[in-house]
């Protein structure tokens, strides 16, 4: 029998913070449309203004990885949005009283899966700010790492575990309710 949970504060703040990031995250995406736009706009003025052909290729090489940063950018975005979604919704089944059921595992794992998305993409733009840094400075920029940088991956295993917790909780579930 589900048990509703009536106003219980860290469900109410998790739900509302979950909110929030995901508006912060849609107004990010309209930021970054916004700057791609207005960078290919002025792309073209400049490409419009340069005689000499080295100078292009430099201005059309950063361009097209500034815009690729921003594609790249643009895909966390829409990733993190996705996430927060299914963390309102499991947070929502928590507040009802019924959290192992089958969505929620199917939630996590999707969660998951946007999470490792989220890293990989942040490992390709740090790439290409590299590649951008050592245009710009003639060379010598690395790729810096700290323990720091194990938090996302272990996240992301976290709720690859957490999934399969909830599929089995709820398998074991819908097996004592096949026996009583």
């Amino acid at each position: 029998m589900a048990r509703i949970i009536p106003n219980d504060p860290l469900l109410a703040t998790g739900k509302v913070l979950a909110l929030i990031l995901q508006g912060l995250c849609a107004l990010a995406g309209v930021i970054l449309f916004a700057v791609m736009l207005l960078l290919v706009l002025i792309s073209q003025d400049l490409a419009d203004g340069i005689v000499n052909a080295n100078e292009f290729e430099l201005i059309d090489n950063s361009l097209v990885s500034y815009i690729a940063i921003l594609v790249m950018l643009s895909a966390i975005v829409a990733a993190l949005f996705a996430f927060f979604g299914k963390m309102r919704a499991i947070i929502v089944s928590v507040g009802e009283g019924d959290p192992f059921i089958a969505e929620n595992a199917q939630r996590l794992g999707s969660m998951a899966w946007l999470l490792l998305g989220v890293e990989v993409l942040a490992v390709l733009v740090g790439l290409v700010r590299l590649y951008l840094a050592n245009l710009a400075s003639g060379g010598g920029d690395r790729l810096g790492f700290s323990i720091y940088d194990l938090t996302g991956p272990v996240m992301v295993l976290v709720l690859f575990i957490l999934a399969r917790v909830f599929r089995k909780g709820t398998e074991m579930r819908a097996d004592l309710e096949g026996t009583v």
